[in-house]
């Protein structure tokens, strides 16, 4: 999906009532991309339950300004929400924005009290790349883990992401991956471990750009690895889809935040 096409549509989407952005611009570093903006319900009584998402764009694109219904949306639900920006190529290359990430969470759970947010209450969320990074931060122990705050994530929800993409054929992962010197450690089905949070993963049965063989495959090995996974799969939906099913009016077309946020509340208390 073209940013600039999401801009407009998060420009004119009609947004929940039952949220505001309580907090903009928040510094998690130097960079001017090093910046994340908060979300809460208006009359739900804290400490809540904090969901941290990622959006996509092939690493090379995105603005959490874009994202602005989906922040309203899940924190209309009964979370306090962090979206994030990241650098992003050719400004940095990868792990850089993994990192990144991880720092934006650290960051995020450090302030995230004053919002109404419970840090040790915390889902992972995200979709496209997002999902990627958001599946990287949880399964690859050099990023939360080497922080010591991989135990505050007790829940994965992950939209149409890549997780089972190698060898790289692909002018996207190519250009991302292709100089990695182990390219197997950027896959996320590559580095699942039995202590991996609860996952609820979805995917658009159109989905023509992220297949949904990389829902099914990741679902399969953390089943295998003892996890335990929701698998959904919306058969009318392409890979934007699961995405602006989030916000309004679209919710009509799929049940995405419904089934997405009632797992959230399941595993997150």
């Amino acid at each position: 999906m073209a940013i600039p096409i999401l801009g407009i549509i998060n420009a004119l989407s009609l947004k929940d009532s039952g949220s505001r952005k309580v907090a903009g611009n928040v510094p998690y570093g130097p960079a001017a991309r090093q910046m994340f903006d908060v979300y809460a319900p208006t009359d739900a009584a804290g400490p809540l339950p904090v969901v941290f998402f990622v959006y996509g764009g092939s690493w090379m694109d995105g603005s959490r300004h874009d994202y602005d219904f989906v922040g309203r949306a899940i924190a209309a639900q009964g979370f306090v929400t962090i979206i994030a920006d990241y650098r992003l190529l050719p400004d940095v290359e990868y792990p850089a924005f993994l990192h990144d990430c991880a720092e934006a969470f650290e960051q995020g759970l450090k302030v995230v009290a004053r919002y109404g947010g419970d840090p040790m209450r915390v889902g992972l969320a995200g979709h496209s790349a997002g999902a990627y990074n958001a599946a990287m931060l949880a399964f690859d122990p050099q990023y939360l883990r080497a922080l010591g705050l991989l135990s505050r994530v007790k829940a994965l929800a992950l939209l149409s992401g890549p997780y089972d993409f190698f060898p790289f054929d692909g002018r996207i992962t190519l250009r991302t991956f292709g100089a990695v010197r182990q390219p197997k450690t950027t896959q996320p089905i590559n580095l699942v471990e039995s202590d991996a949070p609860p996952a609820w993963l979805a995917t658009g049965g159109k989905d023509q750009l992220v297949y949904p063989r990389n829902t099914i495959a990741l679902a399969q090995t953390l089943r295998a690895a003892g996890v335990p996974v929701t698998e959904r799969h919306y058969e009318a939906l392409g890979h934007p889809g699961t995405l602006l099913a989030l916000g309004r009016p679209w919710r009509r077309r799929a049940p995405v935040l419904a089934e997405m946020t009632e797992f959230l509340r399941r595993a997150l208390g």
